[in-house]
C-alpha cells in the first residue's frame, strides 16, 4: 500500500490487544513467526525513493502510517530508529503517524534537536479496554508533540476517554473491531458511547471496521469479510469530523528538489464512498490495478 512505511518488520507482544494479532497472523500464515524482528532491506528509505523522473515516489502533503507490522518505539528497534528518525526529519512535506502500544519508552527515544515536536508527526496511542487508555493516554498527555490521537482497536472492551478530552491535545480517535485467529467481540454500544464523547469535545471520531465479531442490542454478527466490515462501520454513521488538524508542512530539506515534488491530491474510487476509513483515508494512489 502506498501510504504504509514498514520499516522494519515483527514485533514481541505487549498487552491484552496483541493477543490475536493479525500479523503474527499473516506471518503464519507465511511460514513465518510474528516475533521475528529484523529491518527491511528495500524499503527502510522508502519516504526518500524517487521515481524515474527524479520526484519522490511519496508525494508533499501524503500520510504515512508507519510501522503497521511493527511498534515504532519497540525495543528491539532501537539501532535502527535514529535512522528512521533522520528520514523522517528529511520529509517536513509528509505526515508520519505513529502508533505504539508502548509510550512509555518514548520520551528517552526521541531525537536530540526534537524540541517541542516536529510539525509532521502524528503521535498515536492504542486503547483496546478501559486499563490501557488509563495507562497510556497520560502519557500520551505529557509528552511533547503536536498532533496526538488514539486508536481503539482491537475494541475489545468499553473506554471511556471524557476525562482525557478537555485537555484538547487529542485531535483523532479511530476505533475499529479484531480480526483474524479468535476475534474478540466488538460492542456496538462501546463505539457509539466513544462517538458521543468525540462529539461533545468536537473531535474527530472514525469507526473504520466492525470487526469480525460485532454485537449489536445483544445480537452477535459474524463478518469475515473485511470489506463488508468496514461498509457498516460507514452505514453506523458513527462519523465526525471534529477540528481540523494543521500540520503546518514545509518543503523537504533538501529544497531544491522541490521543484520535482508533485503535490499529493487525494483521489477516490466508487467504492470508497461507503467506505469506514473515509473520512481519515489518505486517499488511492491511482495505480490503475483497481476495476472501479
Amino acid at each position: 500500500m502506498h501510504d504504509i512505511w514498514n520499516p522494519w518488520h515483527g514485533c514481541i507482544k505487549k498487552s491484552e490487544g496483541c493477543q490475536n494479532c493479525y500479523m503474527y497472523f499473516l506471518d503464519r500464515q507465511r511460514g513465518g513467526r510474528g516475533e521475528h524482528i529484523y529491518k527491511v532491506k528495500n524499503n527502510f528509505d522508502y519516504p526518500l525513493q524517487k521515481d524515474k523522473n527524479g520526484s519522490y515516489k511519496v508525494k508533499s502533503g501524503e500520510q504515512l502510517r508507519v510501522c503497521m507490522t511493527s511498534d515504532f518505539f519497540l525495543e528491539e528497534a532501537d539501532a535502527w530508529r535514529v535512522d528512521a528518525w533522520k528520514i523522517i526529519r528529511q520529509r517536513p512535506d509528509v505526515v508520519f503517524f505513529l502508533l505504539t502500544k508502548r509510550p512509555e519508552r518514548v520520551a528517552a527515544n526521541l531525537p536530540a534537536d526534537w524540541g517541542e515536536g516536529w510539525n509532521n508527526v502524528f503521535f498515536n496511542v492504542t486503547c483496546e479496554n478501559q486499563r490501557r487508555a488509563d495507562e497510556r493516554i497520560p502519557l500520551l498527555l505529557e509528552l511533547p508533540f503536536k498532533h496526538k490521537g488514539i486508536m481503539a482497536a482491537p475494541f475489545i472492551g468499553p473506554v471511556s476517554i471524557r476525562d482525557y478530552l478537555p485537555s484538547g491535545q487529542i485531535e483523532q480517535v479511530i476505533a475499529g473491531g479484531e480480526n483474524y485467529d479468535g476475534s474478540r467481540p466488538l460492542d456496538f454500544a462501546w463505539v457509539k458511547n466513544l462517538y458521543d464523547e468525540c462529539v461533545a469535545f468536537n473531535t474527530t471520531f472514525c469507526f473504520i471496521e466492525t470487526g469480525s465479531c460485532f454485537v449489536k442490542d445483544g445480537r452477535v454478527y459474524r463478518i469475515p469479510d473485511k470489506g463488508l466490515q468496514s461498509r457498516q462501520a460507514f452505514k453506523s454513521a458513527l462519523q465526525y469530523q471534529g477540528k481540523p488538524q494543521d500540520f503546518k508542512l514545509a518543503p523537504p530539506v533538501q529544497s531544491a528538489l522541490f521543484g520535482n515534488t508533485e503535490v499529493y491530491r487525494k483521489s477516490f474510487r466508487r467504492r470508497c464512498d461507503s467506505c469506514g476509513s473515509r473520512l481519515i483515508c489518505n486517499g488511492c494512489s491511482d495505480c490503475g490495478r483497481c476495476a472501479d
